[in-house]
């Protein structure tokens, strides 16, 4: 069965919970999402904002001081918002793609070029024990024991070797504080499961994102053997054919979303998963559009009928909140008026004691004030 790029979009959308905002819990839709991207302490809580209702984001805070909700290094090298359970059985399979990259020529420019990988690990295993330990900390254990060495990138193998995730203050709501780490078994109090099936992961993975190629598996997890992997489902997967006659996997119990389903407009944090998790991404993107001078830092994508159709950020400044927005392509008037609400709507979340802006600038302007 031939799927069309409008089908793979819906589909997207309604396991993304963008079509309907969902009425699960912060734990729950976690789960389902298999993590919020959190690099920056902003995005997951824009995510959750555009995917529940009534979200709270209190919810958020109160998990990671109760050790509900962990932020930890996962898909990609990436801080991902997850639950303890998928922190326990998602981290063994991670870390050994992790650990390859910091003895690279091209990690921080050949830093590590020349230690004894095994060396290091016991070196930052001492020093980062059972407790929590600031990123500054780290930073002058590492200038101690390697002198020689950029700190910096000493601290950050460190991070890759061992399994850690970062503890609170940092990414409570609206607390941007300097990273705190943890061994991940110490911060919860169980042993890391390496007996959870990558099979299973990429499963869930086809439940939220899919249908999907096994690249597209690929590109969301960094994990190898996709297609081993999806051989080992057996038939509780199902296939389907792009328009690029590329064969697609979905889990065989799920249905294609209809083409015609509405897509309201959504702002997402910036590096969401729903554009970044397949290695073609034109069921989201769209047609490919001009570059603009948008895409920097914290700026984040606009879906107007559920595709990419424009970039913003906000700028606050002397009691205003200005959300400008540089669309991709020509708005209709109909559309503009569809985004000023929703924009409008998460100012007055992110920036309560602010007064809102929105501002649609010309397709392509740089959304710099």
């Amino acid at each position: 069965m031939l799927l069309s790029n409008r089908v793979l979009n819906r589909t997207l959308l309604a396991r993304q919970h963008l079509l309907e905002r969902a009425t699960l819990t912060v734990p729950q839709l976690c789960e389902h999402l298999i993590g919020l991207q959190a690099q920056d302490v902003p995005p997951p809580f824009v995510g959750l904002w555009s995917r529940m209702a009534d979200f709270d984001p209190a919810t958020v805070s109160a998990g990671l001081a109760d050790r509900s909700l962990v932020r930890i290094t996962l898909m990609r090298g990436t801080i991902h918002l997850v639950t303890p359970p998928d922190a326990l059985r998602i981290a063994p399979h991670i870390q050994p793609e992790l650990e390859k990259a910091p003895f690279r020529k091209g990690f921080n420019y050949g830093a590590m070029v020349g230690l004894d990988p095994d060396e290091v690990r016991a070196h930052g295993e001492a020093v980062l024990g059972d407790e929590p330990m600031s990123a500054t900390a780290l930073r002058a254990e590492a200038a101690r024991i390697y002198p020689d060495r950029d700190a910096g990138a000493v601290v950050q193998t460190w991070l890759y070797q061992l399994p850690v995730l970062q503890t609170p203050p940092r990414g409570r709501w609206r607390d941007n504080s300097r990273p705190v780490w943890s061994r991940v078994q110490s911060w919860l109090g169980a042993p890391l499961d390496p007996d959870y099936p990558v099979s299973e992961l990429i499963l869930r993975y086809l439940r939220a994102f899919g249908p999907a190629t096994t690249m597209d598996m690929q590109t969301w997890s960094r994990l190898p053997a996709m297609k081993r992997a999806v051989a080992e489902l057996g038939d509780r997967v199902r296939t389907y054919t792009d328009e690029r006659g590329r064969t697609l996997y979905d889990a065989a119990d799920l249905e294609p979303a209809d083409p015609d389903l509405p897509a309201p407009v959504r702002l997402l944090g910036w590096y969401d998963n729903a554009l970044l998790s397949h290695q073609d991404r034109a069921r989201i993107v769209g047609e490919p559009v001009t570059p603009s001078r948008t895409f920097g830092a914290a700026v984040s994508p606009v879906l107007v009928d559920g595709f990419l159709a424009g970039m913003y950020k906000i700028f606050v400044r002397s009691g205003t909140a200005r959300l400008r927005i540089s669309p991709t392509r020509p708005w209709t008037k109909a559309e503009a008026a569809q985004v000023e609400p929703e924009a409008a709507a998460l100012l007055g979340f992110l920036e309560p004691e602010s007064a809102p802006s929105v501002e649609i600038l010309e397709p392509g302007a740089d959304v710099r004030p």
